[in-house]
């Protein structure tokens, strides 16, 4: 990694077939250690199950109101200032559950690429 300043870019953000909007913060090959992204849900939207091969996540709340599952716990409810810690392999999805847009930080590590991406949506979990 070299050193930098990046500066939050909302206009780069795009749509997931996950059903949540992405603006990529951190994410590159000079940096391999770690990406950091930007997720917006909409009111009433849950994302797809699914997990990730060989990277951990973590989802930093920073607004909004949301209900989060992971692996086998009940779900729980998350808000602004909670942290959402994910295993590789572990099945997660996150809802909206408020009236406003949650949003969050996506911490990967390894950095997140496609490659380790797997929709679990019709396995049972």
């Amino acid at each position: 990694m070299k050193e930098g300043i990046k500066k939050q870019n909302l206009s780069a953000e795009f749509f997931t077939s996950e059903k949540c909007y992405i603006t990529e913060l951190s994410n590159t090959p000079d940096d391999q250690e770690v990406s950091i992204a930007r997720a917006r849900l909409e009111p009433g939207v849950r994302t797809r199950w699914h997990r990730l091969k060989g990277t951990a996540e973590r989802y930093y709340i920073l607004a909004g109101r949301g209900c989060a599952e992971v692996g086998k716990l009940p779900p729980q409810e998350v808000t602004a200032g909670d942290i959402v810690l994910i295993p590789p392999m572990c099945p997660q999805r996150i809802a909206n559950i408020g009236s406003e847009d949650l949003v969050f930080l996506a911490i990967c590590t390894p950095r997140f690429s496609n490659a380790v991406y797997e929709d679990v949506e019709d396995v049972s979990t």
